[in-house]
């Protein structure tokens, strides 16, 4: 029996921090998808640079990673309902209220666990593991 696991995200500027959440939510089971956000869902920071397709496209391209797909433009849980996951992976920093999501899943009639990623080690002081971090570090260095 496959074992499958969602991960979720923006996934604008890929980084070390998405790779080791990636491949943390892979170890959780068999099988993992992952679920990259369309830009009208992102309301909780500023939208995504990178159009939806490209992000899946890259995200799509890792090891760790089963199958990329777009999210749902109005109901974020219905590509959930549709691969049916047995795990539902969060980053360890990701804005979602674990219970609030339980719910609606249990409201939904979907029977899977949701678990929490753990933070990635950062090595040294140069390393960015933050899509935030990488954009000011930009505009630190190259900027007018």
């Amino acid at each position: 029996m496959t074992r499958t696991v969602i991960a979720q995200g923006t996934f604008d500027i890929l980084h070390p921090g998405h790779v080791h959440y990636l491949e943390e939510a892979a170890a959780m089971g068999d099988e993992l998808h992952v679920i990259v956000a369309r830009k009208t869902n992102v309301d909780h920071k500023e939208a995504p640079i990178c159009p939806a397709t490209q992000r899946r496209d890259v995200v799509d391209a890792l090891a760790a990673v089963d199958e990329a797909l777009l999210g749902h433009e109005e109901d974020i849980f219905v590509p959930i309902e549709e691969i049916d996951p047995d795990v539902i992976a969060l980053g360890h920093d990701q804005h979602h209220d674990d219970e609030a999501i339980r719910s609606e899943l249990e409201r939904r009639g979907i029977d899977c666990e949701v678990r929490r990623a753990s933070a990635r080690e950062v090595g040294d002081n140069e390393q960015l593991l933050s899509t935030r971090l990488i954009i000011d570090r930009i505009l630190e260095r190259r900027g007018d």
